[in-house]
């Protein structure tokens, strides 16, 4: 691009030429790296019982099959019990031994020459249990005195009253109220499903080193807790990352089947590798949300709210994983969302039940938040009469510039909602929208339209306060970028690319983008939060700009001039003297010139000030059959501010891809357990996985509203799509049936839920 900022362009995507044609190189495709040539395969044997004591394990059979190299269980392997992070009263060993707290959790790992044999072995592993009662429910497993970890003293795991925060006072707050709503919500158990499942693969070098290839969104997070569980130096650990078929969170940390490979590895003397299938992906996998809700708001009849209380319940699964701090501090100081309520009151409790554990997942706390208030708004709404839409703009926190403080104590940096509303609400055509529900009204048309509004604000780039980045020239011209962030679907290579040449002039296409491995890149934070551009990216930025002023010194003396006299020409890539622009240096004159003294290169750690805050508003229209209950997603408008924008055709593909998992979530997906606590929804047939055919196209609306708190004035956005949309869904289907009396349905909204709805307002 001559003459002019590439910045803020819709530049076509560097990453897409491979994945469209070759392919990408996961975890599963090393089968010809040298080092894995050979290696024998792991199957993990898991548990079929929900909570029960195991009295004994046999393998005997499976030992003598063919193929089986090796059987392992917890006391061959001389496992001891490892503490929860978030609660350190919760431990077990990584393969279970003395019980079993949720289906799917691994028992025993076989090792076989080939995959087959070894699911063929798991199936011979004989379990003998003593069954315990199995909780589901949340409510039931608060209250009961038989406890999954019984050194815990309590399925409650976590409470906010232990950071000092009192309890909710009850119906006593809202005395003076004129009007006050109250509502119980269950924000499902959904299931991450990234279409690549979770793989990974070790061997053992000569020098005593262990090499690890992971898919994961954080290589270098995944370092220490591998070094601790082979009980070897950090130093002995080096993680490779290829590219990784999705994440979604709940690939941020390293589980027990890859914490295990290493020490399998050592035990059978050869490289090992291991991929989960899809069903055991469907239990073994973190799941997200799962967050039941108790929320009364108190206000005027005129539309203020001034009071509103949340009681936020957090299911963790069978372990305090990142589930149990999803809610305290993730949900909780969100719970404001973008209104002025002066008054405010959040209690959240963590607690275990036998299911699969829970993790972070797309937006991992802060959706629940928005879901619970704009839930809230819409009861508010109903029982006063008032517009969805003119009730939340009411209410709606004024535009600010500054950083703004929420009663809950959470800071803002900069914020403009009702702009975001305004713009949601035109382009949706909210006015004609009520107009053409209200002539369905008035015929009892069948087919009744639904829509629903939502308005957000969430937290992004809280995880780690900077990041990484090294920008190298090599002798040919060509730029090799590394960074702490990884990517899995996001551009980032697009992305990179684009910053460094927006300050060397180097081209797009000669720039290489590293990540992922911790012997190149030890020090990183990974992708998670939406913080890769704001941080990761600003790094990059950061670092490409110390490195012009580093070329600008180099060319100095090389031409025999004063530095300060020295420009870079962008559109030529190329260093003058200013006013003798024949007489150049480029940016491989300058990577030879500097060859003997380590390379023309630039690396540094680069810091942000704190989270940005990007908001937005959805409008989500739906057609809902009042005689079947099904629902038809038919038009979704998009209003997403993350700041300043880098390049919106990114930004776009982020937001329809946030948009059709928050639909999903609204309108398909539960992870469903019977009343033994075994899943029910464990494949893709049973579990209502989205896809094109359910959603509309997603018209974008575009806003800028940039932050002062980093370099590029941008926040995050990979996560925004999906807290907008699910709430807007919800309320545009209960929208759709609520002059038929219906003032809520769970989602997912599925036609059965929709239809019994309707029959019970009857």
């Amino acid at each position: 691009m001559t003459g002019g900022s590439i910045l803020g362009n819709r530049v076509l995507r560097k990453e897409d030429p491979k994945f469209l044609t070759t392919g990408g190189e996961y975890v599963d495709d090393l089968l010809n790296e040298s080092r894995l040539v050979g290696g024998l395969h792991v199957t993990y044997a898991r548990s079929s019982a929900a909570h029960a004591r195991v009295l004994s394990i046999d393998t005997s059979e499976a030992e003598s099959m063919p193929g089986v190299v090796a059987v392992f269980t917890a006391a061959s392997l001389e496992l001891q019990p490892v503490p929860a992070a978030f609660n350190p009263m919760v431990a077990r060993t990584l393969l279970a031994s003395d019980k079993v707290r949720y289906v799917g959790e691994p028992i025993v790992a076989i090792v076989t020459e080939t995959r087959e044999q070894g699911e063929d072995a798991a199936e011979a592993i004989i379990v003998d249990y003593d069954y315990l009662e199995a909780f589901v429910d949340l409510e039931t497993s608060m209250a009961s005195s038989t406890h999954i970890y019984e050194s815990a003293g309590s399925n409650v795991v976590f409470d906010t009253t232990a950071l000092g925060i009192p309890e909710n006072t009850g119906d006593a707050y809202f005395e003076g109220c004129e009007v006050i709503v109250k509502g119980r919500f269950m924000n499902q158990r959904v299931a991450p499903c990234p279409l690549e499942v979770r793989g990974a693969a070790a061997v053992w070098g000569d020098d005593g080193r262990l090499t690890q290839w992971l898919s994961t969104q954080h290589a270098q997070g995944s370092v220490a807790p591998i070094a601790a569980a082979n009980g070897v130096a950090e130093t002995q650990v080096h993680i490779l990352t290829p590219d990784v078929g999705g994440g979604f969170g709940a690939k941020i940390g390293a589980y027990p089947e890859e914490l295990l490979l290493g020490v399998i590895a050592k035990k059978v003397g050869r490289a090992v590798k291991w991929r989960e299938t899809r069903s055991e992906s469907m239990v073994a996998l973190g799941h997200g949300r799962a967050q039941l809700q108790y929320i009364t708001l108190g206000g005027t009849k005129a539309g203020k709210v001034t009071h509103y209380q949340l009681w936020a319940i957090q299911d963790s699964g069978g372990f305090a994983d990142m589930g149990t701090i999803l809610a305290p501090f993730m949900t909780r100081p969100m719970s404001s969302g973008v209104y002025a309520i002066p008054n405010i009151e959040c209690r959240t409790t963590s607690v275990i039940t036998n299911t699969t554990p829970v993790v972070a997942y797309r937006g991992a706390g802060r959706p629940e938040a928005t879901a619970a208030i704009e839930r809230a708004m819409d009861l508010y709404a109903f029982e006063i009469g008032m517009d969805p839409a003119e009730v939340r703009r009411i209410n709606l926190i004024p535009k600010f510039l500054e950083p703004h403080t929420t009663v809950v104590g959470q800071t803002y940096d900069v914020g403009d909602y009702e702009t975001a509303l305004d713009k949601a609400l035109q382009v949706a055509d909210y006015a004609g929208l009520r107009a053409e529900q209200a002539k369905r009204r008035a015929r009892g048309d069948v087919k009744q339209l639904g829509i629903g509004v939502s308005v957000y604000v969430e937290i992004t780039g809280g995880v780690g306060n900077g990041e990484s980045a090294k920008v190298e020239v090599l002798d040919d011209g060509r730029a090799v970028v590394y960074t702490g962030t990884s990517p899995h679907g996001q551009g980032h290579d697009t992305a990179w690319s684009m910053l460094v040449q927006e300050q060397t002039g180097i081209p797009m296409d000669k720039i290489e983008l590293v990540w992922g491995d911790t012997d190149l890149v030890p020090i990183g934070t990974g992708t998670m939060g939406s913080r890769s551009l704001q941080q990761g990216g600003n790094a990059v930025f950061a670092v490409a700009g110390e490195l012009v002023n580093k070329a600008k010194s180099v060319a100095a003396r090389i031409l025999e001039v004063s530095e300060a006299d020295v420009v870079l020409d962008k559109d030529r890539g190329a260093f003058h003297v200013v006013g003798t622009p024949a007489v150049a240096k480029t940016w491989a004159d300058l990577a030879v010139a500097e060859k003997s003294t380590g390379g023309l290169n630039h690396d540094d750690v680069i810091n942000v000030s704190g989270a940005t805050f990007p908001f937005g508003a959805h409008v989500a229209v739906v057609e809902v059959d009042t005689e079947t209950g099904k629902v038809r997603h038919i038009a979704h408008t998009a209003c997403d501010d993350a700041g300043k924008v880098l390049n919106p055709l990114l930004l776009e593909g982020q937001i329809h891809g946030g948009v059709a998992q928050g639909a999903a979530q609204a309108l398909l997906e539960e992870v469903m357990y019977d009343a033994d606590a075994n899943p029910i929804t464990s494949n893709l047939a049973d579990y209502g996985f989205i896809s094109a055919a359910e959603l509309p196209s997603v018209t974008v609306v575009h806003m800028e509203t940039p932050t002062p708190i980093n370099l590029l004035g941008a926040k995050g956005i990979g996560e925004s799509g999906t807290i907008g949309s699910t709430p807007a869904l919800q309320s545009a289907v209960v929208d759709a049936v609520s002059h038929l009396g219906v003032r809520n349905i769970e989602m997912p909204c599925t036609a059965e839920r929709v239809w019994q709805a309707i029959q019970a307002a009857r």
